[in-house]
Order: structure tokens, then C-alpha cells, then sequence
């Protein structure tokens, strides 16, 4: 099993602090978001190696900080090549890159380089396991009027996802996607194909909200902390919540 962390966004909602420096790079109790993420994958014996997808800006900052941890050896930096915000390839575009780039053919952790969180990734993948099919994991928001800022799963049951919004007017759940996927290899070619008829396709959601209508896709709802790091707020209550703790 492999391990992709999407690391190749450019922060802009948060200048000027990621003006010269990756937003996973931003340090919560002293310790960066990054590091937080790689000890949670680190956890699932079953990845043997972890690929970081970055752009042209933060590369070689990235590639630095990896080789200073000593996890240059478990851990490959790649460059997407994109150099500014206008021309990122999004979130399936990275993934399809690496998957390419690297010759990728099995099972796939995918987590979201601006995730914060406390839930086990373990858990995750013994649950994608024990469905047999796509698995994401979830956070419930508690709250409809949060539930509008974030990408919203309907689950049914047994799990499996029968509704998706991204940022919805009305929503439906307070169950929120929290950037982190269990792909198995049958999927990468539904992500190169997505790829291929439509480049623009940024958001993952859009691609699990796709993929939910072909096949069985699977929500596990986890009630441990998840911060999602794209504003001031969330930031600065992620730093206030760990310092406490």
C-alpha cells in the first residue's frame, strides 16, 4: 500500500503566513501539520512508502525539511511542476500525477496535506477493507450552519454514501468530508480517466461524489478532533485547542 499526501496548494487565504512557506509546514504546538500526518500513516504498518505532492514554490523547502527529520529514505518529495496558484493541477490532478509518475498499482491512503487530526488511519483502512470498497473518513460538524462551509456526506445505515454537497445551502448531514480517502486500485483509473475528460476537476469531493453514482462508496463518521486548516480561524483554533490539551 502507498501513502499520497496532497501538499501542492498555495495557501493564498492565508498570506502572509504561507507566502514563503508550505501551509503544512505551519507549526501547531510546536510541531508542524506535516509531522502530525506522518505519524498518523505511520501508524499503518501496510504503507511502505509515502509520496509528497508538492509544486515548483515549496519543493525543495519540503524536500529539505524530509531530509532533516531523517524520513528521506521511507519518504519521496514530488514536484508537480506547477509554479502558481492559477495553474495548480487540484487534488486529482496531483494524485493522478504521482500515481503516473510513480507507476502506482495498488491500494492508495490519501490525505489532505491541511488536515489536522486525532482520529486513527488505522481505523480507516480496516474499515475500507471490511466494506471492500472507497472509504472516507468523517467528522461530524455538529451544526448545519458549520455543515455550510464544508463538504457534506449523507451515509446510509451500513455506511455507504448516498448523498454529497459541496458547501450546501441546505444541508442534509452535519457529516463532513475530512480530506482523507482509502482508494483501491481499481479507482486510479476512474482518477485518470476523470483526468482526462475533465483537467479542471479541483476538489476531491467532486470526484467521490462521481464515483459514489458508478459503485459503493463508504463513510466511516470518527468522533476524535479534525481541524481543516484553510483560514485564520481554524488555524488559530487548532493552536488554542492542542496548547490546552
Amino acid at each position: 500500500m502507498k501513502a499520497i499526501i496532497l501538499a501542492a496548494g498555495y495557501g493564498t487565504r492565508l498570506y502572509p503566513l504561507t507566502k514563503n512557506k508550505p501551509k503544512p509546514m505551519l507549526e501547531v504546538k510546536g510541531k508542524t501539520i506535516i509531522e502530525y500526518i506522518l505519524e498518523k500513516i505511520f501508524a499503518v504498518k501496510d504503507v511502505d512508502k509515502i509520496y509528497i505532492v508538492t509544486n515548483s514554490k515549496f519543493f525543495d523547502t519540503i524536500d529539505r525539511y524530509i531530509e532533516e527529520l531523517g524520513m528521506d529514505g521511507k519518504i519521496k518529495v514530488v514536484n508537480d511542476h506547477t509554479e502558481t496558484n492559477e495553474d495548480r493541477l487540484g487534488a486529482i490532478g496531483d494524485i493522478a500525477y504521482v500515481v503516473n509518475e510513480e507507476k502506482i498499482d495498488e491500494d492508495v491512503l490519501v490525505v489532505a496535506g491541511d488536515n489536522l487530526f486525532e482520529y486513527s488511519l488505522v481505523e480507516l483502512v480496516d474499515f475500507y477493507r471490511e466494506k471492500g470498497s472507497t472509504a472516507v473518513a468523517l467528522y461530524d460538524v455538529g451544526d448545519k450552519e458549520l455543515a455550510q462551509n464544508y463538504g457534506i456526506v449523507e451515509i446510509d445505515e451500513n455506511g455507504k454514501m448516498i448523498g454529497f454537497e459541496e458547501k450546501p445551502e441546505n444541508p442534509k448531514s452535519t457529516l463532513a468530508s475530512t480530506g482523507c480517502y482509502m482508494f483501491g486500485k481499481e479507482d486510479l483509473e476512474d482518477i485518470k480517466a476523470v483526468l482526462k475528460r475533465n483537467s479542471g476537476m479541483d476538489n476531491s469531493g467532486d470526484f467521490i461524489k462521481m464515483l459514489s453514482q458508478k459503485k459503493s462508496v463508504y463513510g466511516k463518521a470518527f468522533r476524535e478532533k479534525w481541524f481543516d486548516i484553510g483560514s485564520f480561524e481554524s488555524l488559530g483554533k487548532a493552536r488554542e485547542e492542542y496548547n490546552h490539551d
